[in-house]
């Protein structure tokens, strides 16, 4: 299995630039690498043990890949073999699917790494190919938002850079273990990329705008799957060490609200996604042990309603209210909604049950909280008007219907991975949950006209609210 673990990393990396050499196959090849990466993280679900790899010595390499990371694993092929299938038909050119297949296994690799340098490199690989990937149309406005991503990007990685080192001068060593003995400007700098590398409270602010301007195979993509690689080493860190389980409980909750909060009074429905993955990542953050299985049913359904949303004839809520969509693009989107607002019969109610099951008191109710915020702006999905069949205003792709396919195919299938999660209170409170989001909706947020400022995702502002995610670990405990 060791040898096997190196190999699958080492893959997507041999083939991805082999597309160049091969353009002819290049949907081929690169589904293939993710076939492989499906059964890899099935594989590891199914195992009891976890598989440990030490490369070299202190300096080298450090890998553990368990169940969590299976989930982590399993989310990312399924939203990558979606997206393939999404661009199959479509003039997309060797280069761009080179840029998934490395993607793809960057952020796999995040998923296995258990030390501090080998994360880095990781994290800056999928940095590079996402910029590629969001400036792939080559406009103006694309190149912009990607350097955006790629300068917050790289600021955040800075910070994490210099804490990973400080690491090293007191421990010898860059493994996670090491962080038990860090300084706390360590600790800090590292929490601190990680925190906007994963879009976690106003320091992820730059996320809305990134998502919802990339292509629509891209978007789906960034927050089905890329979020996860700045979420995941912090479920790890949470895992470790009891002391910093508190501090990401709190950055949890505050995220949760926060991204709900805006999901819910947004006008356009690609931002509406976008700042729900804000959300909906505070969710994941939440309780380390369910994690996993929250990441994969949210990555399932976000990654389908930024494919859906990404074809509807229009981004505004009001002139979407005004006309209709056809029926079966509104079931694709009624499912996932369905599904992250905690509906039984999909992965979403299991994920969040298991999540709230897990928390203390104080956390468990926030978080209730905030998941009615996520049924309110699902609702906006849900009421839409529909209309018949065959009357669609464009035939949409073979690809894209089997892309929605496999991933509300997805949120059934893991849908099992729960079943203990299926009692009478846990139905209860989700329904519940649910009626009174719908409820909020349509008898109040249906007939508001707010509109919240963007001020805070000037890139000014961001670096700003870097500098007050540092000041806020600090004064959270750290010293």
């Amino acid at each position: 299995m060791m040898m096997l673990t190196i190999a699958w990393i080492a893959l997507p990396l041999l083939v991805g630039f082999s597309i160049y050499l091969l353009p002819k196959i290049d949907r081929y090849l690169a589904m293939g690498v993710v076939l492989v990466s499906v059964g890899y993280g099935l594989t590891l679900l199914q195992r009891s043990e976890a598989i440990t790899l030490r490369l070299l010595d202190s300096f080298g390499v450090t890998l553990f890949a368990d169940s969590l990371s299976g989930y982590f694993i399993l989310g990312n092929a399924l939203v990558t073999a979606a997206v393939l299938l999404y661009c199959w038909g479509q003039a997309k050119s060797a280069f761009f699917f080179t840029q998934i297949t490395v993607l793809h296994g960057c952020v796999n690799a995040d998923f296995i790494c258990a030390d501090f340098i080998s994360l880095y490199v990781a994290l800056e690989v999928i940095g590079i190919a996402a910029f590629l990937l969001i400036a792939y149309p080559r406009t103006d406005r694309s190149i912009w938002v990607g350097l955006r991503y790629l300068f917050v990007s790289n600021t955040a990685m800075l910070f994490y850079l210099i804490g990973a080192v400080l690491v090293y001068q007191s421990n010898g060593s860059f493994t996670y273990e090491g962080l038990q003995q860090a300084p706390t400007e360590a600790i800090a700098l590292i929490l601190l990329g990680l925190l906007t590398k994963g879009g976690i409270f106003v320091s992820g602010l730059w996320l809305p705008l990134t998502h919802s301007e990339a292509e629509t195979p891209v978007s789906a993509m960034l927050s089905g799957a890329v979020v996860n690689a700045g979420i995941y080493p912090l479920v790890r860190y949470a895992l470790l060490f009891e002391d910093l389980l508190l501090i990401l409980q709190l950055f949890s909750v505050a995220t949760a609200f926060l991204g709900v909060v805006y999901a819910i009074f947004e006008k356009d429905t690609k931002r509406v996604l976008a700042s729900s993955t804000i959300s909906q990542l505070g969710f994941v953050l939440a309780a380390p042990t369910a994690a996993g299985f929250y990441a994969l049913s949210h990555g399932l359904a976000k990654a389908a309603l930024f494919l859906v949303a990404g074809n509807l004839p229009s981004r505004n809520f009001q002139e979407l209210r005004q006309s209709s969509i056809p029926f079966p693009m509104w079931g694709v989107l009624a499912a996932a909604g369905l599904s992250l607002s905690g509906f039984p019969l999909l992965a979403g109610f299991g994920a969040k049950a298991l999540t709230l099951k897990s928390l203390p008191p104080w956390q468990s109710i926030g978080l209730t909280i905030a998941a009615t915020g996520t049924a309110i702006a699902f609702a906006r999905f849900i009421f839409l008007p529909t209309r018949g069949f065959l009357e669609s205003d464009k035939k949409m792709s073979s690809g894209f219907w089997l892309a929605c396919l496999l991933l509300v195919g997805g949120l059934i299938v893991a849908n099992s991975f729960s079943l203990e999660s299926y009692t009478l209170p846990n139905i209860f409170k989700s329904l519940l949950i649910i009626a009174a989001g719908w409820s909020i909706y349509s008898l109040v947020i249906r007939r508001l006209k707010i509109e919240l400022p963007r001020g805070a995702e000037q890139f000014e502002n961001l670096i700003g609210a870097m500098s007050l995610i540092l000041v806020l670990l600090f004064g959270v405990g750290l010293v």
